[in-house]
Formats: C-alpha cells, structure tokens, sequence
C-alpha cells in the first residue's frame, strides 16, 4: 500500500475505534454511580486505617458534572476495548496470509484478558497506593483530595497498565507481518527490563519496591513470551523460505540452497 492508502487506513480504523469508545462511555455513563464508589473504596480504608479524615472533595459547581464525564470516557474504554484493540490490530497486520489470520485472531482473543489483567493489576496495587501516601498526613489533620486529581491519577494508572499489558500483542502483529524479527526482540531483552521497571517505578507512586517489583515481572514475563512466539514463527518463515530458494529472514543463505530468484 502507498503512503497515502496507509495514512487512510488508519484514519478509518481511529474513526472506528472513537465511535466504539463512544457508544462504551453512554453504557459507563448510566454505570457512574457504582463505579465511582469502587474508585472511592480505597480512599475509605485509608481512612479506617488512620482514623481521620480521608475525603473526596468536588469543589466547583459543575465539577460533579465533570467527573461524571470523565468516568464514562473511562469506563467506554475498558468496554469498548474488544473493539479498538481489533481495529489497532487490524491496521498493523493488514497484509496477512490466510492462515497468518486465524493465528491473528486468537491473538486478538488474547488482547482483551490482557488488556484487563493489567488494569486488574493496577487497581489491586491501588488501595496499598493510597494508603502508603495518606499515612504521610500529620497526625490531626485531614486529608481532603481533589476529586478531579484523584480520579485522574486513578484512571491514568489503570489505563497505562493495561496498555503496557497490550506489549506482546503489538510485538508479534509486528513479528507477523515481518516489519520485527525474534532476534531483534531477544537481543533488546535488557532494555526492555529496564523500560518494564522504570514504567513501573513512574507509574506506582508508593516508594516500596515490593509494588514496583510486582508490577514490572508480568510485563517482563509478557515479553519473553511473544519473543518465543516471534521466533517460532520466524523459524516457520525460515523453513518456508529457504523451500523455496529465498533467502532466510536475516538474508542469510545455506551454502545448499540458491541465493534467490
């Protein structure tokens, strides 16, 4: 596809993932009530804990308005996520064989559980979070938080996890359609701890490592997994190619088989 057949491309694919996100947040907007408790929880043991005051505080007239809106937005994310998690995958790996498809979708059936273990993931090491953080206020005083602030700390960390989750999936659409090789992936394997743990690090605000630790080794795990993918499917192209006369991946060429045609 030329440059400009792609760049329409993913103009189609955004136009759908946003009406997706859409429709989800119209559900989430009728869902306000329930969810905004669940968000609220933790910051109700922190106050169980410390014995003080630990308090949302709305404090415009149409800031309750506001964050309604925004949960909803939140809440046709996570709902919405079947669908734009298909149409990011749909715009990587639009040139793939037949059969290279029906591996695809069973990678996109694996999108979405990982997608929502990660933010499963984030929300479990949320109340810890937030406990760690109020025990900082002196003793007597209250703790009143910005609703605005909270939530969108609380939203931001669910959401980055969850697409840090999404890693593997993008690496082997890539590795399918031939633009990432498994070498490539394995030999970056350092850096990519090193991105795993510093995401964790920025991400979780508490200053134990426990959370950071725990956080950062499934997405490190995640990534050793879709290098084994890459690099299964890159020995079945090798095999399949080498068949054929073409030159491996790499460009490498057997001193038994052509260099090509």
């Amino acid at each position: 596809m030329p440059l400009r057949a792609h760049l329409r491309e993913l103009r189609r694919r955004v136009v759908l993932a946003a009406l997706g996100l859409v429709v989800g947040a119209v559900v989430g907007w009728f869902l306000y009530e329930p969810v905004i408790q669940l968000l609220s929880a933790p910051l109700n043991q922190a106050a169980e804990a410390r014995g003080g005051l630990v308090i949302l505080n709305y404090a415009g007239v149409a800031t309750s308005v506001d964050v309604a809106v925004k949960v909803s937005l939140f809440l046709g994310v996570l709902l919405s996520s079947p669908w734009w998690i298909y149409q990011l995958w749909a715009f990587v790996t639009p040139g793939l064989t037949r059969t290279e498809k029906r591996y695809a979708i069973g990678f996109v059936a694996a999108a979405v559980p990982l997608f929502l273990a990660g933010a499963a993931t984030a929300a479990w090491a949320l109340p810890n979070a937030v406990r760690i953080l109020t025990d900082f206020t002196p003793d007597g005083a209250g703790n009143v938080i910005d609703a605005q602030l909270y939530l969108s700390f609380v939203m931001r960390l669910i959401l980055a996890f969850g697409l840090a989750f999404l890693l593997p999936v993008v690496l082997t659409g890539l590795n399918l359609a031939n633009l990432l090789q498994g070498r490539s992936m394995l030999k970056g394997w350092r850096w990519a701890i090193m991105l795993a743990f510093t995401f964790s690090a920025v991400m979780t605000p508490t200053p134990d490592a426990i959370t950071m630790i725990v956080l950062a080794l499934p997405i490190c795990g995640l990534y050793f997994a879709a290098v084994g993918l890459a690099l299964l499917h890159d020995r079945r192209v090798d095999r399949r190619r080498l068949a054929e006369g073409l030159p491996r991946l790499d460009g490498t060429v057997p001193d038994e088989v052509p260099a090509g045609r």
